[in-house]
């Protein structure tokens, strides 16, 4: 490192320090964004308040209703007529009702299905978790009920289920290594687009430009610090998701941070690219929250299925860093080292980055002139 450059990075040190906005940027903004998502949001649909109506108890349905307020996924309110519990589904009450029939046991010895399950479909996604949910739980009802009475069920086909690399089914599991892209890409493209624009705002960038610096000493002046402060966020973010989130790591630790490396160098080129066309800190800071967080959020497949997506839609997200970045960190983190899951995302950062690197260098040196 040349003198000049070291006394760049020298002075964004001494700025970082002083600022306290972007320490609380790099660290404070993943352990609160960690939380809120790893605690407030989850696909796994658990207390379902659902109504249950036993038209005529017997022996057969006491049995199979009693299993269900045993369950983590239901919370369970006895209702004596069906009129009853359709008003309290209207009122919001609950989100399903479960109708066992008066003829439980002969329907049931005669092969046909006694249940009858109301569901509210305004949550469309919910009312299909809660249908399987009571469908396994019938299930199961019916083979512990047979091995009671010595019998075997007979069924058409018998399912045996192998769950692969998520094998709790914890959406957490899924949704906290996309949390980390999302939150690498806000450290990366906010950091850098602030610091930028507000050396244009501040008048010292033109400072800058009259000295014998190049143009490519300025870009990795700011680079160096920001990339340190921005792995420092990651190491948080990692060991917040191993330790308190309990998100199991299979892949290899350098395997991780090195890709996230390449990522980060990425996210800071678009926060650079910003804030050479932007220099003004309140439209740089606007632009990077909706060029780069909203797309991170809803296009990388940090929580929406990219192949559910129109064909227009997933032609976009390929020119979305935090897509193979999310593809990345899911990998390492529940499967492991899948290389040729790793290597061809990898490759298209490396892409990226040089994409809005070269467009940040070439874009700045025009204002040069």
């Amino acid at each position: 490192m040349n003198l000049r450059l070291s006394g760049l990075v020298r002075k964004e040190f001494l700025q970082i320090v002083r600022d306290p906005s972007s320490i609380a940027i790099a660290f404070l903004m993943p352990l609160v964004l960690l939380l809120l998502f790893g605690y407030g949001v989850s696909l796994d649909s658990e207390h379902v308040p659902i109504g249950v109506v036993v038209e005529h108890p017997d022996a057969d349905s006491s049995g199979f209703a009693s299993a269900f307020p045993e369950s983590l996924y239901f919370r369970v309110t006895d209702y004596r007529s069906r009129q009853e519990a359709e008003n309290a589904m209207v009122a919001g009450k609950i989100s399903a009702i479960l109708v066992l029939k008066g003829d439980f046991s002969r329907k049931l010895k005669a092969g046909s299905t006694p249940v009858e399950l109301i569901l509210n479909g305004v949550d469309e996604n919910t009312a299909r978790i809660i249908s399987g949910y009571v469908d396994g739980a019938f299930q199961k009802w019916q083979e512990h009920d047979a091995n009671l009475k010595g019998l075997q069920l007979q069924t058409p086909v018998q399912l045996e289920q192998r769950i692969w690399y998520n094998s709790e089914v914890r959406s957490r599991n899924f949704l906290v290594p996309g949390l980390i892209a999302v939150i690498m890409t806000l450290i990366g493209a906010l950091l850098t687009a602030l610091v930028m624009a507000r050396e244009w705002e501040r008048g010292t960038m033109e400072a800058l430009l009259v000295t014998p610096i190049s143009m490519q000493e300025v870009i990795l002046g700011k680079l160096i610090p920001y990339f340190l402060l921005g792995m420092g966020g990651l190491s948080l973010s990692v060991a917040m998701a191993i330790f308190l989130f309990e998100v199991p790591l299979r892949g290899s630790l350098w395997v991780l941070f090195a890709t996230s490396a390449l990522f980060l160098v990425t996210a800071l080129g678009m926060g650079l690219l910003i804030s050479s066309v932007a220099k003004n800190q309140f439209v740089a800071g606007q632009v990077a929250i909706i060029g780069t967080f909203l797309p991170a959020f809803i296009l990388s497949g940090f929580i929406f299925d990219i192949n559910s997506m129109p064909p227009v839609v997933q032609l976009i997200t390929h020119a979305i860093a935090a897509r193979y970045y999310v593809t990345i960190l899911q990998t390492v983190f529940l499967v492991g080292d899948e290389w040729s899951v790793i290597l061809p995302n990898a490759a298209s950062l490396v892409l990226l980055a040089a994409f809005f690197l070269g467009l940040t260098w070439k874009n700045t040196r025009k204002r040069l002139e």
